[in-house]
């Protein structure tokens, strides 16, 4: 059961609350979660909340059922304290805190049977997050991205639905050596259904307006790229993630 706890039970627990979820969008030891989806999906994959808040009228029904597991208390809140929570952020009506778990990306670059994502200086947290969910569901082994996006923004996770729990995700300011081979997304590449994709390799994607690094294409074992309609210039960067994950070798369907 869900123990409930509300505004007025105490001025003094709403502001230690409200400071909480402040704390937690400047530490990188927190992760803010956003709406019931990324609640849901953070709980299915072993976070560990430290605060939930509700907006008061919300009935109990609208939780997930993953909430009801816990011992955490949810807090009720009337909407301008809870707006106090996600300022200038689109309306959800719940959020929670979980700790960040830690990652050991030196072991994600390791060779496995299932692709890494690494994304090279995006741009967008939103899109960011959306090829976390691509990732997570298509059974990749991780995400790294590389300067640019924090793939644990708040928006990030909001795009991911909260499944960076799900999987290792991180992010590097530099590229790293790897031993697994390295499969770059390039216009100037071999068509994918053309290409022999190496099992487990690190597919690495570029920004939709600048590509790839040239650093990255001398590195690349192979360069593929997604055959599209002339005049069509790019994809969404999920779109093109989430293409390469269910045609691969990898693919588990």
């Amino acid at each position: 059961m869900v123990e409930a706890a509300r505004e007025e039970d105490g001025g003094r627990s709403t502001h230690a609350l409200v400071q909480q979820f402040v704390t937690a969008r400047r530490d990188d030891r927190y992760v803010v979660l956003e709406g019931h989806h990324a609640v849901k999906h953070a709980l299915r994959f072993g976070a560990q909340l430290s605060a939930v808040a509700l907006l008061e009228d919300t009935p109990d029904a609208d939780l997930p059922p993953e909430l009801h597991a816990t011992q955490v208390t949810v807090h009720r809140l009337s909407p301008p304290t809870f707006d106090r929570l996600l300022p200038g952020r689109p309306p959800v009506p719940l959020v929670a805190v979980a700790a960040r778990p830690s990652v050991d990306v030196r072991a994600a670059l390791e060779p496995s049977d299932a692709p890494l994502v690494v994304l090279e200086r995006p741009t967008h947290h939103g899109n960011v997050g959306a090829v976390v969910r691509v990732a997570a569901a298509a059974g990749a082994h991780g995400v790294v991205t590389v300067g640019g996006a924090d793939p644990w923004h708040p928006t990030a996770v909001r795009g991911g639905a909260g499944l960076q729990f799900a999987l290792p995700v991180a992010r590097l300011s530099g590229l790293l050596p790897t031993r697994r081979p390295v499969v770059a997304l390039d216009p100037a590449g071999t068509p994918l259904g053309d290409a022999r994709l190496p099992r487990g390799a690190a597919l690495i994607f570029g920004t939709e307006r600048r590509g790839l690094s040239d650093e990255v294409r001398r590195r690349a074992d192979v360069s593929v790229a997604i055959p599209m309609r002339p005049g069509v210039s790019s994809l969404n960067l999920a779109t093109a993630v989430a293409v390469v994950l269910y045609t691969g070798p990898w693919r588990r369907w």
